[in-house]
């Protein structure tokens, strides 16, 4: 990068975007909800961005825009009712491809 932009100080900016990444990384983001308009809003002010909203159901190609989802709070209990895996703890204990398990999960409001 110093080969290419000359004053541009490689090792400021690599920490700077470090801290950046670090500033994001426990925002919970899907491709919809709070967390990734906190994310866009974040981004925003550092790069002109143009953000534009598309309503959930609207087909885009081969694909529809799914409902939008906001997780609050999920937990993994052992049969003793130790709590073994919490969101509040590492927000990647939530992976939002993951299908239902055989034992189901309730969902609470």
């Amino acid at each position: 990068m110093r080969d290419l932009e000359p004053g541009l100080d490689a090792e400021e900016i690599g920490s700077k975007m470090s801290d950046f990444v670090a500033e994001l990384f426990p925002l919970c983001r899907s491709i919809t909800g709070d967390g990734i308009r906190e994310t866009f809003h974040r981004v925003g002010k550092r790069i002109p961005l143009d953000v534009h909203e598309v309503s959930s159901g609207t087909r885009v190609f081969d694909w529809t825009v799914p409902k939008e989802w906001n997780i609050r709070q999920a937990y993994i209990n052992d049969p003793d009712g130790r709590r073994i895996v919490d969101f509040r703890d590492h927000n990647l204990h939530v992976v939002v491809t993951a299908r239902r398990s055989k034992h189901g999960c309730r969902c609470r409001n």
